[in-house]
């Protein structure tokens, strides 16, 4: 039993090469409202941050001021992407004291922060590949996101909602036989447990296939299904984005909407690019799932996809990657009961993502 308790998904940070479009980009597409900064203006002198929020879902797009530096170096190396998971904890110090003495690598200690509008403790450990997990203690803080940002007048640079509401998941990429690695230091740093898995035999076409496990924290609120490539007569999307992120690493982020047909439309006239889904899909939907609230024709004039479990159905769909590199995208999901991760979907969703390899030659 931790001493700490996560109650979240605090925030991802994305180290990126040029901020200030990106975050115009996250605005304008994804609809996330700016709400503070951080850079020369603000007596930052290595690097630039916006923070962006959408209901529950906070982004900090960071660049950095001097391309020599470690932030330059990740994106040399990696090119856009995650950088940063962090989790909302009742105690940063506690968190960090149990998982360094667990065997996690230690980035920073426990650090305390403060201005005018109070105070919060942040620490930060390594996890797979180069990327890290903070754990950020804000219970003394009423500032818009952390000491050291600077507000946003909320008249500026207004956004329009698409009904994002909170973080879902998130997905780790791991190079062919890492996944189980990386499962057990969740088990033994952070306590937490395998919640759903997938193999090969689940999950696979023709030409590629993956496992996947989900861990899960004690309450569950937290998420992470960790993937690594499984043999196949072809490169899978998931040796894809190692191959082109040069390491394991953030592979998507999935957010929750109550309206997955109201979001989607939304996202679509404001130019985010999704996965195509072939119609043939939704001739035996039907017979496959039951029945649906939702317009089967909707669905298909969209392409969001439908699974079901136990306990209910789910619907989602994803994006294009959001770089020029194929590595990082977002999935748009909305659950009715289903507590899965789309099984029954994986071989349209790979098939999918099979065709946009071919076209970049990389299949």
């Amino acid at each position: 039993m931790n001493s700490y308790k996560i109650t979240g998904f605090d925030h991802c940070e994305m180290y990126v090469s040029n901020a200030k479009q990106a975050a115009h980009y996250y605005r304008t597409t994804f609809g996330f409202q700016p709400i503070a900064y951080r850079g020369l203006e603000t007596d930052s002198r290595d690097k630039v941050s916006y923070v962006l929020k959408q209901n529950k879902i906070r982004y900090v797009i960071t660049s950095p001021l001097d391309g020599s530096s470690l932030i330059g170096e990740h994106i040399k190396k990696h090119g856009d992407g995650i950088k940063d998971v962090s989790f909302t904890v009742n105690n940063a110090e506690s968190a960090w004291k149990e998982t360094t003495s667990r065997g996690a690598l230690n980035i920073q200690e426990p650090t305390l922060v403060e201005d005018e509008n109070g105070e919060a403790v942040v620490a930060t450990i390594q996890t797979f590949g180069d990327t890290t997990h903070t754990f950020v203690e804000r219970n003394n803080y009423h500032g818009a996101f952390l000491p050291g940002y600077e507000m946003y007048d909320p008249k500026e640079l207004v956004a329009e909602p698409t009904g994002l509401v909170h973080i879902d998941h998130i997905v780790g990429n791991q190079p062919d036989g890492e996944m189980q690695t990386v499962c057990q230091f969740y088990e033994k740093v952070f306590g937490w447990h395998r919640f759903w898995t997938v193999d090969d035999k689940d999950i696979n076409t023709d030409y590629s296939s993956l496992r996947s496990i989900v861990m899960a924290n004690d309450n569950e609120i937290i998420k992470m299904p960790i993937n690594e490539p499984a043999d196949g007569l072809k490169k899978s999307q998931i040796q894809e984005f190692i191959d082109f992120y040069k390491n394991a690493g953030v592979q998507h982020i999935a957010m929750s909407t109550k309206d997955i047909i109201r979001t989607v439309r939304k996202l679509k006239s404001n130019g985010v690019e999704f996965l195509p889904t072939p119609e043939t899909y939704y001739d035996s939907l039907s017979q496959r799932i039951g029945n649906i609230y939702e317009d089967i024709n909707t669905l298909k004039e969209l392409g969001i996809l439908v699974d079901k479990d136990e306990n209910g159905y789910m619907l989602q769909i994803f994006t294009k990657p959001v770089q020029d590199r194929p590595t990082l995208f977002y999935e748009i999901i909305q659950r009715k009961g289903s507590q899965s991760f789309g099984k029954g979907n994986f071989k349209a969703l790979f098939e999918s993502i099979e065709r946009e390899q071919k076209l970049r030659g990389n299949l």
